[in-house]
């Protein structure tokens, strides 16, 4: 193993490159992200939209979900036409817009209402196509620094893992201050901003990767995009601006009825393509087992993030609200909660490194399945933290330590289940669909983003029918235990269809 392959705290030097290019492009999404649901609910005299809690929700669990959709679509042409690095230069061109995009609607209150949300809604969705180009293939491209035998690869990942938080944790104390206290404007523009140095930064380290992501038909011994290759990453980038302005415009004039219908055709058609190129690049028993394994997992994944992301909605509403931000006179900006998480990631994924490699040492270390019931059992126990900390909040203002505390507990359950899922995707999945099954990945994600945004409002529902009451972080706690314990009784089974991959 040469010295380049260790260069990066034991781990090969491109690891470096991607890690750094993630940690910005987080910056630039969580950032964002951390001003979603507040932009939503201000007033428009304070440059909001002036919306209702939970249609700011609903918009909030749309977006959120169909960045993770996305990445199926980014997955496929990078695996069969692009290559992961056009895609990832796509994709970060085409955010940074979407952000530009997001902080002129914010700074044009001069204009009327619907002009703004139309800007808003087409920065939207650029956003949301150029992460389905970013997303997949820069973590594809971390999988494919190691071989699937290389005891590194999950510290690897977690390594990774780390970058992505970093970027989460300082985003919502640069842009989301900026925002929240500033003007929204800036929270964006500081967003974009980040996104375009990640971008930079991807360019300037890439020969660090070596031929690593190149275009399929590329000769493996190029490692370096040529002219024509910018020419196409910038046909790729204006068409993906100009379609969702296209489609915006067009989509506003639709009957209701005929846009239920194009939404139900085009889940339809793109589940069925996309089960035609499993089915096509899927071989052999043990190849099948392997995609098995992905799929129930990834439907237990929905679970988690379902709960975990009452973060963006929920937990935001309840910072803002319900918790008590003074410290002397100084007002500590509701945003900066969306750090905590990040920043415990960044303290304990190291420890949980370490954790991972001693138990394997001593051949105690779980494997992937049980790692997810770890993973779903603490999350249940944050929610019993949150549940008591809103009953609390019905007579007074709480102390901040309460959301600290949840925060830390989910971080604990998300490293056992975020990037050892990750990792599991590039070592289960066939190599000819590396990049499309992370994409199923993304999409379970997708599912849990939109289900927990819903979440109050089905626990809302559930009320009226039962006519009982039901908080929704006892319903979400109880979801939780359940999942664990169905997953706990499969893991046995789900263990035999990896066939020998931990």
């Amino acid at each position: 193993m040469s010295n380049k392959d260790r260069a990066f705290f034991g781990h090969p030097l491109g690891l470096s490159s991607l890690f750094a290019t993630e940690m910005w492009e987080r910056f630039s999404y969580y950032g964002m992200r951390a001003l979603l649901v507040y932009f939503l609910t201000d007033t428009l005299i304070e440059g909001g939209f002036g919306m209702e809690e939970l249609d700011a929700f609903t918009i909030y669990g749309i977006f959120t979900g169909l960045v993770y959709v996305t990445p199926i679509i980014g997955g496929m042409l990078a695996d069969k036409v692009l290559g992961q690095r056009k895609a990832i230069y796509i994709g970060g061109l085409t955010m940074a817009i979407g952000q530009l995009l997001l902080s002129y609607s914010a700074m044009s209150v001069s204009q009327n209402l619907e002009s703004r949300q139309m800007i808003f809604y087409i920065g939207l969705g650029v956003l949301i196509l150029g992460n389905g180009f970013f997303k997949p293939n820069i973590s594809t491209m971390v999988g494919e620094l190691y071989d699937n035998s290389d005891p590194r690869k999950d510290g690897g990942f977690t390594i990774f893992y780390m970058g992505i938080n970093i970027g989460a944790g300082i985003s919502p104390l640069i842009a989301g201050k900026l925002g929240e206290q500033v003007a929204w404007q800036y929270g964006f523009m500081a967003a974009g901003i980040g996104m375009i140095i990640g971008t930079v930064w991807f360019y300037l380290r890439s020969h660090t990767l070596g031929p690593i992501g190149m275009p399929p038909a590329v000769k493996k011994e190029r490692i370096r995009l040529i002219a024509k290759d910018w020419v196409s990453i910038l046909i790729y980038v204006g068409s993906i601006v100009g379609g969702v302005f296209a489609f915006i415009m067009g989509w506003s004039f639709l009957p209701e009825a005929a846009s239920s219908w194009i939404i139900g055709i085009a889940a339809v058609g793109g589940l069925i393509y996309l089960t035609l190129n499993i089915v096509n690049g899927t071989n052999g028993k043990t190849e099948w087992s392997r995609v098995s394994v992905i799929i129930v997992l990834a439907l237990f994944n929905i679970f988690f993030w379902a709960g975990f992301e009452q973060a963006g909605t929920t937990f935001s509403i309840f910072a803002r609200d319900n918790t008590n931000r003074m410290i002397g006179s100084f007002e500590i900006p509701a945003t900066w909660f969306q750090s905590v998480n990040a920043v415990f990631i960044v303290v304990f994924a190291p420890l949980f490194t370490i954790l991972w490699s001693r138990l394997d040492k001593v051949k105690l270390n779980p494997n992937t399945p049980m790692k997810f019931v770890w993973g779903m059992i603490l999350l249940g126990l944050g929610f019993v933290v949150m549940a008591i900390a809103s009953e609390r909040a019905e007579s007074h203002l709480v102390s901040p330590i309460w959301l600290v505390m949840v925060f830390m507990i989910h971080t604990f359950g998300e490293l056992c289940l975020s990037p050892i899922g990750l990792s599991m995707v590039t070592k289960l999945s066939p190599t000819k669909l590396v990049s499309t099954m992370m994409g199923v990945w993304m999409g379970s994600f997708a599912a849990g983003n939109f289900v927990a945004s819903q979440m109050k409002a089905i626990s809302l529902k559930l009320e009226s029918v039962l006519d009982t009451s039901i908080p929704v972080f006892w319903f979400i706690a109880i979801q939780s235990f359940i999942a664990g314990l169905i997953l706990f009784a499969l893991s046995p089974w789900l263990k035999r269809m990896m066939h020998g991959i931990k």
